[in-house]
């Protein structure tokens, strides 16, 4: 469905509410250009859109089925631009992506977006403040966007941030508890955010470098400004990606040291009650002559040097580290 239709002349919003057929006709004008917004749109809606601005199939196609990589792609006389926004589920720990598409061209502005994705009405709000920008043409709303969906990268990295510290912590701490699943949870959501910021580097230094059509030389400084933010957040989930990778190793070495541990202190406990259990053994034999079985103090002799040899024995083991 067609979310907002808008006429920009001359850096200005006209006012009102347009009709699409008003759209076509005014965005014809020079200095003039309409920006239309789409959520979901189907093939029946998209047509009329597809017909008055000549968008590729290929591009309608992908832009109607949703699903695709991010990228930069160049028709003709237009540009199909790909971006992956994002947001983080704190309670879930899971980093949702949807799906924006940008139709550019010299006198149009088409998006469309799918999923759970933050509306572009605050992206117009403030764009529309900005008058010396809107007078530079499409490139300008391509800008926006581009800085609205790089900028919301940030929440996310540091929520993810936050919880790989947890994670750290968790791993080692005296609690013996494992987090192995949410380490590799985490890592597969970081692998997937990864995903969907790294194809946009190239597209943006070709916009940096003015290898675009339609992106006027003003605005080449703040692709530029998006270009850095969007390369520190890549290294940035890179650099968590290496780390959760140490963190599941150490986690799984950790693991190994505590079952190291347990096994020494169970071997330290077996080792001690094999004495007293030896000469239970040797004395239930019921044998006639064993050492001792007339003697008053036998009996309390063997107890006392079985005790002995057990105190001993935990004393050493105890020195050494095994209990």
């Amino acid at each position: 469905m067609i979310v907002d239709c808008a006429v920009y002349e001359n850096g200005v919003r006209r006012p009102g509410k347009l009709a699409l057929d008003d759209a076509y006709e005014a965005g014809r004008k020079p200095d003039a250009f309409v920006w239309i917004g789409l959520y979901e749109p189907t093939e029946e809606e998209f047509d009329s859109v597809r017909r008055e601005f000549d968008l590729h199939k290929l591009a309608v196609e992908d832009a109607i089925q949703a699903h695709q990589r991010p990228k930069l792609e160049i028709y003709g006389e237009s540009l199909f631009f790909v971006l992956k926004p994002a947001r983080y589920d704190e309670e879930k720990e899971l980093v949702e992506l949807g799906e924006l598409m940008l139709f550019i061209g010299d006198g149009f502005v088409i998006s469309v977006r799918h999923g759970e994705v933050r509306e572009l009405s605050g992206v117009r709000h403030d764009l529309e403040e900005r008058r010396d920008l809107l007078r530079c043409g499409t490139g300008a709303v391509l800008h926006a966007v581009l800085d609205r969906v790089v900028d919301d990268y940030g929440p996310v990295i540091a929520a993810l941030d936050s919880d790989i510290d947890e994670v750290e912590a968790e791993v080692f701490s005296v609690s013996g508890h494992s987090p192995a699943e949410r380490i590799y949870n985490l890592k597969r959501e970081v692998v997937e955010f990864h995903r969907a910021m790294a194809p946009l580097v190239e597209p943006l230094d070709r916009l940096m470098q003015g290898r675009i059509p339609f992106v006027h030389e003003a605005l080449l400084p703040y692709f530029r400004d998006v270009y850095d933010h969007l390369v520190k957040a890549v290294d940035q989930t890179t650099a968590f990606r290496d780390l959760l990778t140490s963190v599941l190793e150490a986690n799984l070495t950790q693991v190994s040291v505590r079952q190291n541990e347990d096994m020494r202190k169970i071997s330290a406990w077996v080792a001690i009650a094999a004495v007293p259990t030896m000469v239970a053994g040797i004395y239930g034999m019921n044998f006639e002559h064993m050492p001792e079985l007339k003697w008053t103090f036998g009996y309390p002799l063997v107890i006392s040097v079985t005790i002995v040899v057990c105190i001993g024995l935990y004393r050493a083991f105890k020195r050494n580290g095994w209990l």
